[in-house]
């Protein structure tokens, strides 16, 4: 393989492994299925409790408008519980409900039974393959959050702690 087709070889295989994995969960899962970018924020809140709207629309490089949106749908989907900020009463904070909770615990426990059981049917030099590409694939991920460069307008990097992007949506 000639090095410039890593990358479009690279985000093909990573896209389609996402798809066919969230294909195979969304079987026998008895609730509705969320938008990519509701999960995000459900798994951005659930890792940081309290966090203002504004402080997660800049961690998911989204406009304030569009996350206000999510969790006017998320909070009726009784998912996310907004609560006025005691320190500016113009500012929400937002906490995950039990249900989100819960959901969130039954999609990782599947995620994770998943991927053991395809990870464990490869053979050792697979696994050890995948095993030492991890923290290249963790600074590619870091790397694509980065400091706004080729990310979405009016981002600027802050608050990048507490929430793994590359966590496969439930």
């Amino acid at each position: 393989m000639a090095a410039g087709d890593l990358p479009d070889e690279l985000a093909g295989v990573l896209t389609g492994i996402q798809r066919l994995a969230r294909r195979r969960l969304w079987r026998g899962f008895g609730t509705p299925r969320l938008r990519g970018a509701q999960a995000e924020l459900l798994r951005l809140v659930t890792a940081r409790p309290g966090i203002r709207v504004s402080a997660a629309a800049d961690e998911l490089c989204l406009a304030a408008n569009s996350v206000s949106t999510l969790v006017n749908q998320l909070v009726r989907a009784g998912l996310l519980r907004r609560e006025t900020d005691p320190d500016d009463r113009r500012a929400a904070r937002l906490h995950p409900t039990p249900p989100c909770l819960e959901r969130l615990r039954d999609w990782d426990a599947r995620r994770s039974a998943l991927y053991h059981e395809h990870i464990g049917g490869l053979g050792p030099q697979d696994r050890a393959a995948l095993q030492a590409a991890l923290p290249a694939l963790r600074r590619l991920a870091e790397s694509l959050r980065g400091d706004g460069r080729g990310g979405r307008p009016g981002t600027t990097g802050r608050n990048r702690h507490a929430y793994d992007p590359a966590s496969p949506r439930p």
